[in-house]
């Protein structure tokens, strides 16, 4: 019996379909899409895969909520992709959207590039010759297919394809001594912990009766030291308050209240007047619609029953998120309909329901789980939180990363008698400045692959890749990826040969990867930027652009200007933004002085300053070279002027 499978087995991949492209894409993650996307416009024979039946991975999948670190990070198309978003909701940039809304937004990349798409395809197997993936064996279900490529691109959260390829990587937490880091490993912080008190046991004070459910038995390990475990999952949730596009959360399949009965005791402890930050952090998107993300001891975490999932066939990681499913719709219920959870709780969950026009393929629920990582590669470059941190500098870079340090926690444990979460570290808050992620950390090392790039299980640390882990950083190193593969095939050299100043080179000259000009964005701490006046440097918080802003707070007492000089590559019009981050104390008018050679116009800003944003200035003819200037002055305020990033947009209509 077992020859005769083996026999099928092998027939069936001798008889699949080869197919041959210039470049292949496992994964049709937000990195995926764009990087097919960068490949094609090259011009090269592309093909995506996809495993599931939707492309955007948890961009599309109910992180609308954008986490970004730095705007000043995200470049190129991924930029572009928010500005798309946001020309969707009548703005400049969006970084709140709903589900649908980036879903059609990747497919309106996938449509203009004419990129191949195999949907509901796993990968069973990769064969090489040498270091070299030669090729690769799909299925969906029906029939085999070969995919044969020059390069291969994983884009997987798992890094499925990565693995297949022999490539090596690591699982969960390193011991803070192999990297010298502090953040790294175990950590039993007080970060979306439970409060001290609280009993672990079925029967309060009797530990023979045993753990409430979702507590281990393990014991707390020493600080910094290194373990398998990876930090949680779940899922991000698109609920709406509209009665007209509403449907009502009802008890799940497999519902189980014993789950909760630890979510009882955090409640009775806390005593929460309302869902929001206690029990769940509740993000507005348009048209009524949230984000919902974990926050708190207990929420939508489920700690701990994702040990199994990176090397797990897809059939049990199927079984793994169906899990995570359940446990999620049980939360909600239970929220909304258990007696003991106090009336205004309830009476709050109940205004939500799933939305009508959302996830209409799966029931209006996410079919994208929230795998915040799995395998990473151990490749050419590892980034640290040296580099997270500012205290080394990876050379070669070919993308920025500024979020916080952030792991969710990665089990929960009885400590002196009470339930404890472990795991949770979020260090640099505010967001980090901006640094760079090496070209040789998406590269496997060249004695084991010389044919593939990894842009999303790239090779970093557990406490790095929680700063580095962002959708649009994913999107960024997606088109990094696509690049260099063109460069390599256009060479006719190997990933590991490529000049990569060219690379980047490329990567800054034509950042939509269509050859239009590219937009000139002036930060505050450029050297084209002049100061007049004695300013504040403000370089903290989640607001600003790049590693920080001016400010000057004294009303026009004293006369002040900051004067950007842009440096015009070519003669024509250019539409001219003016990024302010978000402050309270903003006055209600900034003078812009525009200096062209044709005179000085001014104009009176009057910033709205309720989310930080890019402030439309106008539109203006300014000549080739360095004659043009932008000066932002405290004339007339009537209270702070901030002086940040500016934005020279180019017409590119008859390009």
């Amino acid at each position: 019996m077992k020859t005769l499978l083996l026999f099928l087995f092998l027939s069936s991949c001798c008889l699949a379909q080869v197919k041959s492209v210039d470049v292949c894409v496992y994964g049709g993650t937000s990195a995926g899409v764009i990087a097919a996307y960068t490949a094609k416009m090259y011009g090269k024979t592309v093909v995506l895969i996809e495993p599931t039946r939707r492309l955007g991975g948890l961009t599309s999948g109910g992180l609308g909520q954008t986490d970004i670190g730095n705007k000043y990070a995200i470049t190129g198309i991924a930029r572009d992709f928010y500005r798309r978003i946001g020309k969707h909701y009548g703005r400049f940039e969006q970084w709140t959207f709903e589900p649908s809304v980036a879903e059609k937004t990747f497919q309106q990349y996938i449509k203009e590039a004419n990129v191949e798409v195999l949907y509901q395809h796993h990968l069973k197997k990769a064969e090489k010759r040498g270091t070299k993936i030669e090729k690769i064996l799909v299925e969906n279900g029906k029939s085999n297919q070969w995919i044969q490529a020059k390069v291969f691109i994983d884009a997987t959260y798992e890094g499925d394809l990565m693995a297949k390829a022999g490539v090596s990587y690591t699982i969960g937490r390193e011991a803070n001594l192999v990297y010298d880091e502090k953040w790294n490993g175990v950590q039993l912080l007080d970060k979306h912990q439970f409060p001290d008190g609280i009993d672990p046991y079925i029967v309060p004070g009797n530990p023979a009766s045993g753990l409430l459910w979702g507590i281990s038995n393990e014991k707390l390990a020493k600080t910094g030291s290194g373990d398998k475990k990876v930090q949680t999952y779940n899922f991000r949730l698109c609920l709406t308050d509209s009665i007209e596009n509403q449907l009502p959360i009802i008890k799940p399949a497999n519902y189980d209240a014993s789950k909760y009965e630890l979510l009882l005791r955090y409640i009775e402890k806390k005593q929460p007047k309302e869902l929001n930050w206690a029990l769940m952090h509740i993000q507005p998107m348009p048209h009524r619609k949230t984000d919902i993300n974990n926050s708190g001891p207990f929420s939508t975490d489920m700690i701990g029953e994702n040990y199994n999932y990176p090397e797990a066939n897809y059939a049990t990681r199927q079984k793994i998120q169906q899990k995570h499913e359940d446990y999620i719709k049980g939360f909600l219920y239970f929220l909304g309909n258990d007696a003991r959870v106090p009336e205004h709780l309830r009476t709050e969950m109940k205004k939500w329901g799933y939305p009508k026009d959302e996830y209409i393929e799966n029931n209006h629920f996410s079919q994208q789980m929230y795998v915040r990582e799995a395998r990473r590669m151990i490749g050419e470059y590892v980034m640290t939180e040296h580099h997270c941190e500012g205290r080394q500098t990876a050379g070669d870079g070919i993308g920025m990363a500024a979020y916080t340090m952030d792991s969710h926690n990665c089990q929960r444990i009885v400590v002196n008698g009470m339930v404890k979460n472990e795991g949770d570290v979020q260090q640099g808050l505010g967001g980090l400045p901006p640094y760079p992620i090496s070209y040789w950390s998406i590269l496997p090392k060249r004695t084991e692959c010389t044919n593939l790039l990894v842009p999303v299980c790239l090779s970093a640390t557990h406490i790095a890749y929680g700063s580095i882990r962002m959708e649009p950083v994913f999107m960024v190193l997606g088109q990094s990826a696509a690049t260099a593969a063109n460069v390599a095939i256009d060479t006719n050299i190997g990933l590991h040969e490529i000049d990569v100043k060219k690379l980047q080179h490329e990567l800054n000259g034509n950042p939509l990867a269509n050859k239009s000009q590219a937009e000139i964005l002036v930060d505050n701490d450029y050297y084209q930027v002049k100061l007049n006046g004695n300013w504040t440097v403000a370089p903290k918080g989640y607001g600003r652009y790049g590693k920080n802003y001016l400010l000057d707070e004294s009303k026009g007492a004293e006369e002040k200007s900051v004067i950007y000089n842009p440096g015009i590559p070519i003669t024509k019009k250019y539409k001219v933004y003016i990024y302010f981050p978000h402050l309270e104390q903003l006055s209600k008018q900034i003078q812009v002085n525009i200096l062209t050679n044709s005179g000085k116009e001014t104009v009176m800003l009057k910033p709205q300053n309720t989310e930080s944003d890019w402030l439309y200035v106008g539109e203006f003819f300014f000549e080739r070279g360095f004659g043009n200037t932008l000066e932002i002055t405290n004339q007339g305020a009537d209270g702070a002027v901030i002086a940040d990033a500016v934005l020279f947009i180019p017409d590119n209509s008859k390009e």
